[in-house]
């Protein structure tokens, strides 16, 4: 049992799960995936087809013939970190192959790691493949090798997260995502719903929708019907939600339309929360981020959204110390989020990103004034979720259950999504739960960003 730090990278994907389950003699690859959750489903796509023709999957570098490496090259410090483990996989099984956002850089790459055997960019599942055959030749056995019906998950079995869409028409002058994953694709509803309904099919209770603006989902392919499905943001919920499962949305631009999804929040089709990124309050450095939109009229906006759904949870992100960021500027963003009071907070101190139009713009912020502002943010936004969570003392809610330990279980409520919120524990007649369940339980105690509660019969 572990509390949740404060200081969570917001952009990070749960741990990868690996379990071993090669036969004697069948070629088996290893895998390091880092970043965000999107970059989680891409591997599981890969392993999923590996697996598929006859690769076994291993848990640790040590049982692979060969390692994938799928990267991060969102921020500086996620570059290096992608190094890292390259260098690492390298030193523990010596036979590496690239892929993912840092991959769009070989020559990057390769500079820090010559001996790679093969550097793909993002979502390029066919070059992974043809690098994996000609490093590691495939060997399968039909009576043998058979593939789950959910595909490979490198997440606990009763929570998946569906990617609805790749790329981003954004040009936000700090992101290079668009350069990277390139512009707007999204997915056919009925694709997405199929791979949905096979998920609920094979247990799991729970599905984070995730893309990198969910909002603008369908906008790219003129919101197309097909089979019976829109591809549109509120359709998809509604139809998303219909299958049984909880549905949670990442990753939500505040558009005029994401209005037309709390109804269905408040009528418990869809999950009461949204991750809506707003990255900052003050209209001046919303310009010179080039945002999509502006907080102009966002209190208003959240105000008229927790009328609709009082039980509305609000997560996002925000950046501190942006080229440019004044004292006053800072402090009206902790004004307004003193007025908004959101239930979940990440925040990120601001980095150059090579190949980031703000690298150029004047007036740098010293690191330690990012680093007390940073402080001052968390000390803040703690203080917020700490009075918030005191509030749900005495309340009953939904919980499903994540790990059970001798200690105790570890769940999260409607209102936290994994690994980025907090969690709420039960540690007295748990021992009869197991991950993946969903029950009733009394909130009794309350910390800075957990709860902990009592099971409700």
């Amino acid at each position: 049992m572990s509390t949740n730090p404060p200081d969570l990278r917001p952009d990070l994907a749960p741990k990868a799960q690996l379990k071993r389950n090669d036969r004697p003699g069948q070629p088996t690859i290893g895998m390091v995936s880092l970043g965000c959750p999107k970059a989680l489903v891409d591997s599981e796509r890969i392993l999923t087809r590996l697996r598929a023709e006859g690769y076994g999957i291993s848990p640790d570098y040590s049982g692979a013939d060969a390692v994938i490496v799928n990267t991060c090259g969102f921020l500086d410090s996620a570059k290096a970190e992608s190094l890292e483990a390259i260098g690492e996989a390298l030193a523990e099984n010596g036979r590496v192959i690239v892929t993912g956002c840092l991959g769009a850089e070989p020559d990057y790459i390769t500079g820090a790691h010559p001996k790679v055997l093969a550097v793909t960019g993002p979502h390029q599942y066919e070059q992974v493949l043809d690098a994996v055959h000609a490093a590691v030749p495939p060997d399968p056995d039909p009576f043998v090798d058979l593939l789950p019906a959910r595909g490979i998950s490198l997440t606990p079995r009763h929570f998946s997260y569906l990617k609805i869409s790749e790329g981003c028409n954004h040009k936000c002058k700090f992101c290079i995502i668009p350069d990277m994953r390139g512009r707007l694709q999204s997915r056919p509803a009925h694709a997405v719903m199929r791979e949905a309904e096979k998920l609920v099919e094979a247990g799991v209770r729970e599905l984070l929708v995730i893309s990198q603006d969910t909002s603008a989902y369908g906008v790219d392919i003129k919101h197309a019907e097909d089979r019976g499905h829109r591809a549109h943001i509120t359709d998809l919920a509604r139809d998303l939600g219909s299958l049984g499962a909880w549905m949670r949305l990442h990753y939500v631009y505040p558009y005029p339309h994401v209005r037309q999804l709390i109804p269905l929040m408040a009528d418990g089709l869809v999950l009461p929360y949204l991750d809506i990124p707003f990255q900052h309050a003050h209209p001046d450095v919303l310009k010179r981020m080039a945002r999509p939109a502006a907080a102009a009229k966002t209190l208003d906006e959240i105000a008229a959204w927790r009328d609709i759904c009082p039980d509305l949870t609000l997560r996002s992100t925000f950046i501190v110390g942006y080229p440019g960021e004044t004292e006053a500027e800072f402090q009206t963003l902790l004004d307004w989020m003193g007025e908004a009071k959101l239930d979940r907070v990440g925040c990120f101190q601001y980095e150059n990103v090579d190949g980031a139009r703000s690298n150029a713009l004047p007036d740098h912020v010293a690191p330690e004034v990012k680093q007390e502002r940073w402080e001052r943010f968390m000390e803040k936004a703690a203080a917020i979720s700490e009075a918030k969570l005191a509030a749900k003392i005495g309340q009953t809610c939904q919980v499903i259950v994540d790990e059970v330990d001798g200690e105790a279980a570890t769940c999260r409520t409607k209102a936290d999504a994994p690994e980025i919120d907090g969690n709420l524990f039960i540690d007295e007649g748990f021992e009869n739960l197991s991950p993946g369940d969903i029950v009733t339980v009394q909130v009794d105690e309350a910390g800075d960003y957990d709860l902990w509660g009592r099971l409700v019969v």
